[in-house]
């Protein structure tokens, strides 16, 4: 397969660089995420700390797709970043993106940003609620994530470890990652509501983040809290739906360590 190499503008890397880290990704560099589909690893260059997202193989059909019809997910985060931080939303900084096709095939891609140090994310209130400042913070992320919706971010996996936190002296600043399923529109009421199911939050959690919301939209707090606990609980069922499907019938797949 040939190997295409993209750089951001201000990018200190060069493209033998970023061939030399992927060709040593899967030994070299710390592990900091490992699901079924991807891997995140934190690498050094220059003494400059990296991250590098490797989006595994996609199945036959996508293979196609993403070859002739549709940009694959390290261009899309790749391309995402720099729109978000256009836009005034901050976001790890994109360094590059690396995809390896052949002909009529597309095989495995890599995105890589600048690494982040950061404190904390939405998951450390869903796990701590007694976490110091925990209202303070979660209404600022509930008006961050308002700011997204007025400036047409619809940002389609906003989870709970999707949105990396660092304290400053004036308060928070809220950073997303895991950029690939995004849309760029005006959100109508309902999607703005639902836009927060994901993150799979507590009740209590809700009534603040509702509460919050309907003050930035001037809606009644009742109807807001209500329409967030229904796009809640629809989320949390089709999961757990979802999940049981998988075990039932995908028992024979043994998840990697």
């Amino acid at each position: 397969m040939g190997i295409t190499i993209v750089l951001a503008d201000n990018s200190k890397l060069n493209k033998e660089k970023v061939l030399k880290a992927i060709d040593n990704f899967d030994h070299e560099g710390k592990l900091i995420g490992y699901g079924s589909r991807n891997k995140i690893k934190k690498i050094t260059i220059d003494d400059v700390e990296y991250n590098i997202k490797s989006f595994k193989n996609p199945n036959v059909v996508n293979q196609i797709v993403y070859r002739f019809f549709r940009k694959s997910k390290a261009e899309r985060s790749f391309l995402y970043a720099k729109q978000l931080l256009k836009m005034g939303v901050l976001t790890p900084t994109p360094v590059a993106f690396v995809e390896y096709k052949s002909i009529f095939t597309f095989g495995r891609s890599y995105y890589i940003s600048e690494q982040l140090k950061y404190d904390f994310t939405i998951r450390k209130l869903i796990d701590e609620p007694k976490y110091e400042d925990y209202e303070n913070i979660l209404r600022q992320f509930t008006q961050f994530t308002y700011d997204l919706h007025e400036k047409g971010i619809h940002f389609l996996d906003h989870s709970p470890g999707n949105t990396l936190i660092k304290k400053t002296n004036s308060g928070y600043e809220f950073y997303l990652v895991d950029l690939n399923r995004m849309d760029f529109k005006t959100l109508n009421y309902q999607e703005r509501l639902a836009n927060f199911a994901r993150l799979s939050p507590k009740d209590y959690m809700l009534d603040i983040i509702s509460d919050e919301y309907a003050k930035l939209m001037n809606k009644p707090s009742d109807e807001v809290r209500e329409r967030m606990y229904f796009y809640s609980q629809k989320f949390s069922s089709g999961f757990k739906k979802k999940e049981a499907f998988k075990k039932k019938y995908f028992f024979w797949r043994k998840k990697k360590r």
